[in-house]
């Protein structure tokens, strides 16, 4: 694709955001800024961990954009005996009924589609969790000697509930550091609650209509990537990830034991792109990472037994790293 091609095609993204958020809130009322961090993640080619109490429409989000996208879309409920081969799928020994002939054939499991909703991800098991792990970062699947590739765009979003222990795994650090933001769900406002009792007691209204086809968003995700980032934004970036990792002996060794790795720096940059362009703006800002980097960072942070104990989040922590490097 030309340089001016996506060009053309980033300028029409603040249009298709509009068009999203409409169709959108015909099913979903409230959580716009969820709704926003979700649309970053989706163009800028990422996955998000969605983490809520039950009932905040989580999954009616993900299921709703995946519709109005036009995409493939399945949905996976975490169990604590879910197997990998659930997830990516199998090998099986058929049969030609006509001529008796044997054969291996590879059913494809649901990862296989370009939605892939992990529902209360953290009631698996960690061997189950890694299945993931391949298919979250090259986007493909690898299965009895044969690598397969996954539908474009592909995307996994999952939900966690976080109030609940019983049954409940944690993620691993690998599994969590591939998701691109960490969308934290909110309680509706009175206003909001009261629409949604309206809306969910009346009949169910139409559904959304599309908006946009896999092929054209293929090509506003590779249009994201071409916002500028000048060489000061870089850098800022780069030593907000670096200041989140704790030095010997400073305060911020207390209370974190690990810090952000290298994948928080690109996740930074790449979300800042997809939330300027999303905003109609086709050079990215320091506003720009200083507004994602709480997503980007907070399911990246392991704290300590003594931040627990003081009840510091890790929303906290970030906010009080960026004071710092202001």
């Amino acid at each position: 694709m030309r340089q001016t091609d996506k060009l053309e095609n980033a300028a029409t993204l603040p249009a298709v955001k509009e068009k999203v958020l409409g169709s959108l809130r015909s099913l979903v009322v409230g959580q716009d800024e969820a709704v926003e961090q979700l649309l970053i993640s989706l163009f800028a080619r990422g996955h998000a961990l969605l983490v809520g109490v039950p009932g905040l429409a989580k999954t009616l989000m993900v299921s709703t954009l995946a519709s109005i996208l036009d995409l493939s879309f399945s949905r996976i409920q975490f169990t604590p005996d879910l197997m990998p081969s659930d997830i990516l799928g199998c090998e099986v020994l058929r049969q030609d009924p006509r001529t008796g002939a044997r054969e291996i054939q590879f059913i494809r499991g649901p990862v296989f589609a370009n939605v892939v909703l992990a529902d209360e991800i953290n009631r698996t098991p960690p061997k189950t969790q890694s299945a993931l792990l391949e298919a979250m970062q090259e986007g493909r699947v690898t299965s009895g000697g044969e690598t397969r590739p996954l539908p474009a765009p592909f995307m996994v979003l999952a939900t966690q509930n976080p109030i609940e222990q019983e049954g409940t795994y944690p993620l691993p650090e690998a599994q969590l550091d591939r998701f691109l933001l960490q969308v934290n769900i909110s309680y509706p406002s009175m206003e909001e609650e009261k629409r949604i009792v309206a809306l969910t007691t009346a009949a169910p209204p139409a559904p959304p209509p599309k908006v946009l086809s896999a092929r054209d968003l293929s090509a506003l995700q590779e249009a994201v990537r071409e916002a500028e980032v000048t060489a000061s934004v870089l850098d800022y970036a780069v030593r907000l990830a670096r200041a989140t990792r704790p030095q010997a002996g400073s305060e911020l060794s207390r209370l974190v034991t690990w810090g952000a790795g290298p994948r928080a720096s690109q996740s930074l940059v790449l979300a800042a792109k997809a939330r300027a362009v999303l905003d109609g703006r086709f050079a990215v800002s320091a506003g720009d990472i200083k507004a994602v980097a709480a997503p980007v960072l907070r399911h990246r942070l392991v704290l300590s037994f003594q931040a627990e104990a003081e009840g510091v989040r890790p929303d906290d922590l970030i906010a009080g790293i960026m004071a710092g490097l202001d």
